[in-house]
């Protein structure tokens, strides 16, 4: 990574951040810090709503939790399992509506490849287990590497990549876990599909008007492709593992950076 690209976020334009109308953000170590979701969090996803601003979290974790994330947090969507889905809660109506990419019938048929692969990564990768959420899940693998296992080494972290791909899977790293599925939709991908299904915006003709924040390794197509990226201090844990960077970054890490984040945003 190169430090040289990464540029504080006095450098994001006062009149660039006036533009933007809404918020995209990855959820752990982004918006937690040490497993934890502080009140900081919540109170920085209201402040940018109650600023006219949309806030969708771009996440990893599983479709169980995204139910809930779309349903309590102060968000107005949720994209989950890096892509599988977007979700979101119609207030009005009662109801949460769920767009997946892959249809149930299709999901189930992948779900016993998926349990294959998973207990030859557990045998071929000592110390890694299956992420704790993985019950929650309907379209990935999650292996966990540092989530609640004591964390693995880099080269076995690549080790469940390597064998992920040799299966077929899309393969991707976040700061806990590797995950894995069938298909070649991600996190950037399925922003699109809600961006478009969900409010009728063309992020494409907008990128200059939304930001991403994240910290990990599968948030790099999110870096790339907008314009405004901003990564929490975490990011650069990842120095050289990372095919996008991110253009801002905090000066502290996780929930703390992304709080950071918010207030130069509003100020």
């Amino acid at each position: 990574m190169s430090e040289a690209r990464l540029q504080p976020l006095s450098a994001f334009s006062p009149g660039s951040r006036r533009a933007l109308t809404g918020v995209l953000a990855d959820i752990d170590d982004t918006l937690t810090s040490d497993g934890r979701l502080p009140g900081a969090s919540l109170v920085a996803m209201e402040r940018l709503r109650a600023a006219g601003l949309r806030v969708i979290p771009v996440t990893g974790r599983p479709a169980g939790w995204c139910d809930h994330i779309a349903r309590m947090w102060p968000v107005d969507a949720v994209v989950g399992e890096n892509g599988a889905f977007w979700f979101r809660y119609d207030a009005t109506a009662r109801r949460l509506e769920k767009h997946y990419v892959i249809g149930a019938s299709e999901r189930a048929l992948r779900a016993t490849h998926l349990e294959r692969i998973a207990a030859r990564i557990l045998q071929e990768v000592p110390g890694s287990a299956i992420a704790s959420d993985q019950a929650y899940r309907e379209a990935d693998l999650a292996i966990d590497f540092r989530e609640d296992v004591p964390a693995l080494s880099p080269a076995s972290v690549e080790r469940i990549v390597a064998i992920m791909a040799g299966e077929g899977l899309t393969a991707k790293v976040s700061s806990i876990h590797v995950n894995g599925w069938f298909g070649g939709y991600d996190k950037l991908s399925t922003t699109r599909r809600c961006l478009a299904e969900g409010f009728g915006i063309d992020v494409d003709a907008q990128r200059e008007r939304w930001v991403f924040v994240g910290d990990s390794p599968n948030d790099a197509p999110m870096f790339g492709f907008f314009p405004h990226a901003v990564g929490v201090a975490n990011v650069r844990d990842f120095d050289g593992r990372m095919e996008a960077l991110p253009r801002y970054v905090t000066a502290s890490r996780g929930a703390a950076g992304f709080a950071e984040f918010v207030a130069a945003l509003l100020e």
